[in-house]
């Protein structure tokens, strides 16, 4: 069996985030613990490139803006959705979930998706450093190796 290497490193490769300013207490963390992780990976500071935007509804626009501009070997989006008391939390997780995915699949840019969904501030907060890990240091190792991978499926396995 032969199979593809997962690369863990990006030095060199240029990688952009959208980062939703709605949940800012949350999408903060998110973004601190995506550039370090970029950062122990190998990818310089001035390679990571943040668009901030005002909330997850508007991820996907951003995102597909920065996919389609052909200089970043992947996308990071970060936000954070926290359940309320309507059903506007299941259509906008709908919506960026669905939006992201487009995009990923139409421009061929490695799209991470760092976007939480939780049903309150707690549950956010346990996943921005807390018992559940960190979701946006997550993200980022998610974008490096599908970065380093997505190019390398253009050969056969080694």
């Amino acid at each position: 069996m032969k199979s593809y290497p997962s690369v863990t490193e990006a030095p060199g490769k240029r990688f952009a985030i959208v980062v939703a300013r709605f949940n800012h207490l949350v999408t903060a963390r998110l973004l601190e613990g995506c550039a370090a992780e970029f950062e122990r990976r190998g990818v310089a500071a001035d390679d990571v490139h943040v668009a901030w935007v005002p909330g997850a509804f508007e991820i996907p626009n951003a995102c597909r803006a920065l996919a389609e501009t052909g200089r970043y070997a992947a996308v990071v989006t970060l936000g954070a959705v926290i359940r309320g008391g309507t059903p506007h939390f299941d259509y906008v997780c709908r919506a960026v979930t669905d939006g992201v995915r487009e995009v990923a699949r139409d421009t061929g840019v490695p799209v991470a998706f760092g976007v939480l969904t939780t049903d309150d501030i707690d549950q956010a907060m346990e996943r921005v450093g807390g018992s559940d890990g960190h979701k946006g240091e997550e993200a980022a190792a998610v974008a490096v190796e599908m970065a380093t991978l997505l190019p390398a499926l253009a050969a056969p396995p080694s």
